[in-house]
């Protein structure tokens, strides 16, 4: 007996952009952030959100339903992961991550038009980036790139570099937490001129600028500085096609010293595509900002490693389901 096909999937499908709006509005109003203050009860929420009863009852209904809050003794709990980030005030406030892509919503749902009418650039969203912008986008991002460069000097010893180029590195996560980490470390943050100046208030807020430096420039031209004897670039691989990729890898290459390592870490799909879904959808994400950038395979930036050069080319999981990481040596 061969199993029921039904319609049930496709509906979740298409509907799934319903669940974040539920999470943005409870963002919006403190939800989980007046639960775990003590508003256990939806005539509490009532109170200090300022929503009708009916409303609160909407969204502490889907919000359950979503499993972002629980019962229990008849009073609501926010779920674990919700109480860990979602809280406002606390060291691991990832709201303004989760808010990140808001929004980008209206151009998802013009999707088809943008296909059938493309307009695209090298660098996407980043072509007018202005100062203000750059500090908008790091205060949303930096929470997890910061976390991320901290798992990255758990898994990768740097203790014997001297110095550590930092492509498109934003708010200088990786070059402010390597140099911390690892002593006679020096780093140098290579992004575009308005970003840079935000990196530096990361930098100064570390009291690293005495290791960590900035140069103001499109890293998708040029020669890098050099020598140095690592590099990494994170975070920003969906955002560039293959030519560009390739090229920004074989760059990196030629400033390396003999010995020096490269890792790139992003967000890559299977070889078969097949998954995963966030790397795929960071690649289709490029359409709504305009840039020609798509998803990579593990496979294919390991090619573009060993066609530069790199010899003892591996691709492992960085953060599984998430974030891969590409290392390869100069020979």
């Amino acid at each position: 007996m061969t199993d029921r096909i039904d319609t049930t999937r496709l509906q979740e499908m298409a509907r799934a952009y319903t669940a974040s709006a539920v999470l943005y509005a409870a963002l919006d109003v403190g939800l989980f952030t007046q639960v775990s203050e003590g508003c256990r009860t939806e005539d509490a929420l009532v109170e200090t959100t300022g929503l009708r009863a009916v409303d609160v009852d909407r969204l502490v209904s889907c919000a359950l339903s979503l499993g972002l809050l629980d019962w229990k003794d008849n009073e609501l709990w926010n779920a674990p992961d919700v109480e860990a980030y979602l809280v406002q005030g606390t060291d691991r406030y990832a709201g303004p991550w989760m808010m990140f892509t808001r929004p980008d919503v209206p151009g998802w749902f013009q999707m088809t038009e943008k296909m059938r009418a493309p307009v695209s650039t090298k660098l996407g969203m980043y072509e007018d980036l202005t100062v203000e912008s750059a500090r908008k986008y790091h205060q949303a991002t930096s929470s997890i790139g910061f976390g991320a460069a901290r798992r990255f000097v758990r898994s990768v010893d740097l203790s014997n570099r001297k110095h550590l180029l930092d492509l498109g590195g934003g708010s200088g996560a990786y070059s402010i937490t390597c140099v911390e980490q690892f002593e006679g470390l020096r780093a140098t943050v290579l992004d575009l001129p308005p970003v840079v100046i935000a990196t530096q208030e990361y930098i100064n807020d570390a009291g690293v600028e005495d290791r960590v430096t900035t140069i103001g420039a499109d890293f998708t031209r040029g020669e890098f500085p050099s020598p140095v004897d690592v590099v990494v670039m994170a975070s920003n691989l969906p955002i560039y096609n293959r030519e560009v990729i390739g090229d920004v890898v074989g760059r990196a290459f030629r400033a390396l010293e003999s010995g020096g390592e490269m890792h790139l870490i992003g967000e890559m799909m299977d070889n078969d595509r097949k998954g995963p879904v966030d790397a795929a959808m960071w690649g289709m994400n490029e359409l709504i900002c305009g840039s020609e950038g798509r998803a990579h395979t593990r496979d294919e930036c390991k090619g573009y490693f060993s066609s530069a050069g790199f010899i003892d080319v591996e691709v492992t999981d960085f953060v599984a389901g998430t974030l891969v990481r590409c290392v390869g040596t100069k020979p």
